[in-house]
């Protein structure tokens, strides 16, 4: 996220504003202002307009994403980040527009990006210990010690691991997927490896 937020709950007037961002209209709009017309005078950039509409539809949006994540604080990140999006796309919205279903399918969406990363971690780092377990036939109590230190391990690590062992990533992909430096990936999969061998006591 770009965004800086201070604490406490949502409020956009706290968030820090891109420096090309226009200055606020002279009046500022009223709590019975149609979301019509809040739209187009955010979309002139008006942060007090875009203000009003996220005190108006935040409530909402935040409910919406806690029942479809089933995760509180990561819902309120959604939530956050829905409308730092919802900003940079208000001069693509139709007049007449539901504002509040707008955000809603925006969040959505971003829910489902965040489920299908989470899975593909699991999924990642499941893989791999099946290959270990696999082929070098590990025991029960071994496949559990593999992933009780692949869990210990740095997130950013442990990605780097389950990307270029588990999924078979060469070391320059993983670079990619995960913006990183060529040679801190390859760091991080030979000290990752290496700990899971120590854990292993260092068995095949």
């Amino acid at each position: 996220m770009t965004a800086a937020v201070h604490p406490g709950v949502m409020g956009w007037t706290a968030w820090s504003w891109p420096a090309q961002s226009a200055p606020a209209v002279r009046k500022a709009p009223s709590a019975t202002t149609p979301d019509d017309v809040l739209v187009a005078e955010a979309a002139a950039g008006s942060s007090g307009a875009f203000a009003r509409l996220v005190e108006r539809h935040q409530q909402a949006l935040r409910a919406f994403l806690r029942r479809a994540c089933g995760d509180w604080a990561l819902a309120d990140d959604l939530a956050q980040e829905t409308f730092l999006t919802a900003w940079s796309r208000l001069g693509r919205l139709a007049p007449g527009t539901n504002v509040g279903a707008w955000l809603c399918g925006i969040g959505y969406n971003k829910c489902l990006t965040a489920q299908r990363g989470a899975r593909r971690g699991r999924e990642r780092d499941g893989a791999w210990l099946e290959t270990r377990s696999g082929a070098g036939g590990s025991a029960p109590e071994d496949r559990l010690t593999l992933e009780a230190a692949l869990a210990e391990l740095p997130l950013e690590q442990r990605a780097c691991v389950a990307l270029c062992l588990a999924a078979e990533f060469s070391h320059a992909e993983a670079a990619r997927a995960l913006d990183l430096p060529l040679g801190t990936v390859k760091s991080h999969v030979a000290r990752g490896r290496a700990r899971l061998l120590a854990a292993l006591g260092d068995r095949p």
